[in-house]
């Protein structure tokens, strides 16, 4: 008897303890992990985590909510396009479906050039007939070789379809006080006609089955230092121009939906821009929002002035509309190198002196996983990069500014190196889809980056990106629920939560 009372204490102990693992069990967060590394994770999917001397502990608050999302991708150039269209099908389809299927990065916003741009094969506009005010031959039968074929299968590879804005860099030289593709300002007498510009634009993609979300007013109106296609506003001037010639016209043609964003040139000059867009009613009136871009600094996000645009127009866009590693040859085939404090902008070497500090060496990834997840911390909606695919040069580039962009290519040799930019990009664009929102996360530990968005269909992304040298043990939480991984060292990271 003595032995029955024994083992019944025993089995009560047993079943307690199963209870309580249970228990335990439930309380663990279920998640996936996507890393990509400098030891050679590409977007890779992770379950086996290691434990380390220093812990960070995040909180998700999906009750705090922020910014919603637009949307992430890159743009549509001739440069890519003409590239394109030097390689195998096979290859051809492999770059487009890994930028737009949902197995790929899944590309949600993206942006194209109206007229040329720098990263076009040469100089062109749709409107070569000096004096044509009516734009009676208004054409874009430049754009049906390349860039509008690209475009279209870019449609055909998405399940859930993109945005897509146009950028003019410049009105034709006609329209201009100068006469030249760079520099100088629209004439007055071309205001209207500029205007209605944009409504044959649209309405010329509309023919070949593209859809345009909306613009920016004009690339870098502050100019690019004389160098490639530019036309300069002043903040005033653009204002103006968008109050009385372009926001109307859009109205009177009925094409009032399309999103109209302000400046699109480097957030240092931001606060301007947005005083005068929205300095009352009526100036704000047609602005949807505002676009920006990053070159002004290699590491500065420029929070101050992101907040100030927010907190201006808190229910107005606020866009990345393009960024790249600038100023370089791209390196090919060296996963390394992007991992690797080598790189240098075009501020390293031509920055004034007082600027300098804001253009030292930095590693490639760094500049993209800190800059996205410092703008989305920070109320940008959405972040678009530049060129989607560059030649093994850095172009092919009318002006020889090269760049690098996240897919090189051999059309030579029909070979293609997706970098670690493209796969830095997808822990954004693949995982954060249009209409998440923004919510609140809590970290004891501010220099392992992070940032959070709930989706629409409930699931939760959290990216975190590790620039340091050695793992970083994580303790992640939600609601009740919890539990501990870690990040590799040099590492970005994409959890997805499932809807709970």
């Amino acid at each position: 008897m003595k032995f029955l009372k024994i083992n019944i204490a025993c089995l009560f102990l047993v079943i307690m303890s199963c209870k309580e693992t249970n228990k335990q069990a439930n309380h663990n967060l279920q998640i996936d992990v996507y890393e990509t590394s400098a030891k050679g994770n590409k977007l890779t999917k992770v379950s086996e985590f290691v434990k380390t001397d220093s812990l960070v502990t995040i909180k998700l608050n999906p009750k705090q909510t922020f910014q919603t999302i637009t949307g992430f991708g890159g743009a549509f150039t001739e440069s890519s396009a003409y590239l394109l269209n030097k390689l195998s099908k096979e290859n051809r389809k492999k770059i487009i479906d890994a930028y737009f299927s949902e197995d790929g990065a899944h590309y949600s916003l993206t942006r194209t050039h109206m007229n040329s741009c720098d990263f076009s094969v040469s100089n062109y506009s749709y409107t070569p007939v000096e004096g044509d005010k009516n734009l009676e031959h208004f054409s874009i039968e430049e754009d049906k070789e390349d860039l509008i074929p690209f475009i279209k299968e870019a449609m055909a590879a998405s399940t859930d379809g993109f945005k897509i804005f146009g950028s003019p860099w410049t009105a034709a030289p006609w329209m201009k006080d100068n006469n030249k593709w760079v520099g100088g300002k629209l004439l007055p007498e071309y205001y209207d006609t500029w205007a209605l510009f944009f409504s044959k634009y649209v309405d010329a993609y509309k023919a070949e089955g593209i859809d345009i979300w909306g613009f920016t007013v004009e690339n870098e109106p502050l100019g690019n230092g004389n160098n490639w296609e530019s036309m300069h506003y002043s903040p005033n001037e653009m204002t103006n121009f968008v109050q009385n010639h372009l926001g109307p016209k859009l109205e009177a043609d009925g094409k009032g939906d399309l999103k109209i964003l302000g400046y699109d040139q480097n957030r240092e000059h931001l606060k301007e821009w947005v005083d005068s867009q929205y300095k009352n009613e009526e100036t704000s009136k047609y602005f949807d929002g505002t676009a920006i871009h990053w070159y002004a600094s290699t590491f500065e996000v420029f929070p101050e002035e992101l907040q100030y645009a927010h907190n201006k127009a808190p229910n107005k866009l606020l866009i990345q509309s393009e960024a790249c590693v600038d100023a370089e040859v791209p390196v090919w085939e060296d996963d390394a190198w992007y991992w690797k404090k080598e790189a240098t902008d075009w501020g390293f070497q031509w920055a004034p002196e007082e600027d300098k500090h804001r253009h030292p060496k930095y590693a490639p990834v760094n500049r993209y996983a800190r800059d996205i997840i410092g703008c989305l911390n920070n109320w940008v909606d959405g972040w678009v990069d530049w060129n989607m695919v560059l030649d093994t040069k850095g172009g092919p580039n009318w002006f020889k500014n090269w760049c690098i962009a996240p897919v090189i290519v051999n059309p030579d040799t029909d070979e293609v190196y997706f970098t670690p930019l493209y796969y830095t990009m997808a822990h954004f664009s693949k995982y954060i889809r249009p209409n998440a929102k923004v919510i609140g996360l809590e970290s004891s530990d501010n220099s392992l980056m992070a940032t959070a968005a709930q989706n629409p269909d409930g699931t939760i992304a959290v990216v975190l990106f590790n620039q340091y040298k050695t793992p970083i043990s994580i303790s992640l939480s939600l609601n009740e629920k919890a539990i501990d991984i870690s990040i590799d060292a040099k590492a970005i990271q994409t959890i997805v939560i499932p809807k709970s």
